[in-house]
């Protein structure tokens, strides 16, 4: 779903700064699910707008306004107007686990590979 900007006056995003957007709506997300928002991918390689917190989570439990963070990489002020679509949300079913802590992981061939890690020995 493509959520819109809900906004009396435009508002400008400078460089490396965030603002808060409102969307107009709430919703009532079932338990064992979220929402989630992401960013939409026009206005990244367009303009190098996104969400600092991508995924953002919509817990079961939130009951206020939806509001999307937005965050500008660019170099140049970006405007959001009333109506603009400015992220998109997907609704995911959350799996609850029970975590048990133990002395020893089972071993892999990757390890403790990190980052970028592709099989290939680190030098």
């Amino acid at each position: 779903m493509d959520i819109s900007a809900c906004l009396d006056e435009p508002v400008t995003l400078e460089p490396m700064s965030t603002v808060l957007i409102p969307s107009g709506f709430a919703l009532e997300v079932p338990e064992g699910y979220e929402a989630q928002l992401r960013p939409r991918s026009g206005l990244a390689l367009r303009s190098m707008i996104s969400l600092p917190n991508t995924p953002a989570t919509i817990d079961a439990d939130y009951r206020g306004e939806v509001k999307v963070i937005l965050v500008n990489f660019g170099r140049e002020p970006f405007t959001v107007r009333h109506g603009d679509r400015i992220a998109q949300m997907v609704i995911a079913k959350v799996e609850h686990v029970r975590f048990e802590e133990v002395d020893e992981l089972s071993t892999t061939m990757r390890g403790g590979g990190g980052f970028g890690h592709t099989g290939v020995a680190m030098q």
